[in-house]
């Protein structure tokens, strides 16, 4: 008897670390926030492809993939900045303001490449501007980068006069303006879009920077306890400014991207864009108070938008009521965000 007992206490001691693991494996598994977002990204898809018959075709999907394109580029700066503990509603304006930069020059008689060197970094300068202000005068940044809104935007229609800057090979004079023209509007074997490589390599390297550097592991650690990260030795301030100034660039990197696709821009381009980024950088699992989030979450909230806004469309749906729709759907991810917290 003794030795059956002892069997039992053998067999079930063995037992104990499997189960652990099997249930540690599981917590592992269903803790991961993209899990969730993909799933409703799937649900979306379903919804959608039964609703409509024009909505699952390649073609439809292709399009989806360039309409998210630039909102997905400007979403992995987001990311950064967010997860640093910070915020920035100057997206939609540096991403004018650089277009708009750009486009003089260009129609000036500037290169190609210079004016896209020197729009960039009128980009990178905002996103600097911002990150000093926040970091170093302690002004919160939702104050700084909602000036700084209105400050690039209101540049940009200083300098275009409220017109719109129509690029042609006319006004641009540049070989290389129809090599610029089809890297935004041509398509590869004519089926890919090629604006969706950018979004593509943009994702690439960002998940690379993110979650494969220092820099990267360290935006996680001030976002989520700046007094630890710098009590370790961490620069907190280096790394929000670093954020800044990323976001910036590819801010500025979407405008000139955009504006070479559509061959124009004025002054209010990117109105409301910010808030659009923001919403795809929450929905993909960023939480706002900072520390956490993932590239891969970003991504794929950002497609979760462009399906729900596409498929929105397709099946007649207002814009108004969109807009409705969207917040909803915004709402809820912070909510899910703070339950996940609690």
């Amino acid at each position: 008897m003794n030795i059956k007992n002892d069997k039992n206490i053998v067999n079930n001691q063995c037992l104990e670390p499997l189960k652990s693991n099997k249930t540690n494996f599981f917590k592992r598994i269903f803790a991961i926030r993209e899990i969730g977002v993909f799933i409703g990204l799937v649900v979306l898809f379903i919804i959608f492809s039964l609703s409509s018959p024009f909505f699952f075709t390649l073609d439809n999907l292709l399009n989806i993939l360039r309409q998210v394109s630039i909102l997905g580029i400007l979403s992995i700066g987001m990311t950064m900045v967010i997860v640093s503990g910070e915020f920035d509603l100057s997206v939609g304006a540096t991403y004018g303001m650089s277009a708009m930069v750009a486009g003089m020059l260009m129609t000036h008689g500037f290169p190609i490449l210079v004016s896209i060197l020197i729009a960039l970094i009128a980009g990178m300068l905002v996103g600097l501007v911002n990150g000093v202000v926040v970091t170093y005068l302690r002004v919160p940044s939702l104050i700084v980068t909602l000036g700084m809104l209105n400050i690039a935007r209101g540049l940009a229609l200083i300098f275009t006069g409220g017109f719109v800057i129509a690029l042609n090979a006319e006004k641009v004079n540049d070989p290389f303006f129809s090599t610029l023209s089809f890297l935004a509007k041509g398509k590869v074997f004519g089926i890919i879009p090629n604006m969706s490589f950018f979004f593509i390599a943009v994702a690439i390297v960002g998940y690379l920077i993110y979650s494969k550097t220092i820099l990267g592991f360290r935006m996680r650690a001030v976002g989520g306890n700046p007094n630890a990260a710098m009590v370790s030795g961490v620069n907190v301030a280096f790394i929000k400014i670093m954020a800044f100034v990323i976001v910036g660039f590819l801010a500025a990197f979407g405008g000139i991207i955009n504006l070479a696709f559509l061959q124009n821009v004025q002054g209010t381009m990117g109105t409301g864009l910010e808030l659009d980024v923001i919403a795809a950088t929450i929905i993909g699992g960023t939480s706002l108070k900072g520390g956490e989030g993932t590239i891969s979450g970003t991504i794929i909230g950002v497609l979760i938008m462009g399906v729900l806004r596409n498929g929105l469309v397709l099946l007649g749906v207002t814009p108004f009521l969109q807009m409705v729709m969207i917040g909803v759907v915004i709402i809820t991810a912070v909510a899910i965000d703070m339950w996940t917290r609690k």
